[in-house]
């Protein structure tokens, strides 16, 4: 199964059915923390919750439509990381990812989006990644920004956080702009 060692601290790996009880209770542990920006924590109750998104992983992996990794860090799962999907006629994609709240300040998430950047413009030969995170979002913001993306705007209403709409800002990074 996939896995990816970004560097001694940080490596990837492919989230089979096995971890759904770990995925869990990272996500449940973390549960208010993550909820402000995700949308989706209400839903996932309990372990089993996971097995059919996990299921939804595989597929995704298997067909060559990007992944959804763990991150490990010192070979603990702390958070997620991933292509949503790639674009293979225009040559690009997009990433998503999440870092549990006790993970936060090491540098992980850098690393694990510097690792998908690399793995799309040397790998996959894409153009184009793009992160949308919202706007008021300062510390998914401070991963694109870290990293060198450009902000291509401001996408109004874009996602429907529980009770709210909220705007997202658009980051991209071109093949030719990655070192």
């Amino acid at each position: 199964m996939f896995r990816m060692q970004v560097n001694e601290e940080v490596s990837l790996k492919l989230l089979e059915m096995e971890d759904a009880k770990e995925i869990f209770a990272l996500v449940d542990e973390s549960r208010e923390y993550l909820r402000e920006w995700l949308p989706w924590v209400d839903h996932m109750k309990n372990e089993k919750d996971y097995e059919p998104v996990i299921e939804m992983w595989l597929k995704q992996f298997s067909s060559h439509d990007g992944y959804q990794a763990g991150i490990l860090y010192n070979g603990k799962l702390a958070g997620m990381v991933g292509f949503h999907g790639i674009d293979w006629s225009n040559k690009k994609a997009s990433i998503g990812y999440w870092l549990a709240k006790n993970f936060q300040g090491n540098g992980i998430m850098t690393t694990a989006v510097k690792g998908l950047i690399d793995q799309a413009f040397q790998e996959y030969e894409l153009n184009r990644v793009e992160i949308q995170c919202g706007v008021e979002n300062k510390k998914s913001r401070a991963i694109p920004e870290r990293i060198g993306f450009k902000q291509d705007g401001i996408i109004r209403d874009a996602e429907y956080l529980y009770d709210h709409f909220h705007d997202t800002i658009l980051y991209s990074l071109l093949a030719r702009e990655w070192k």
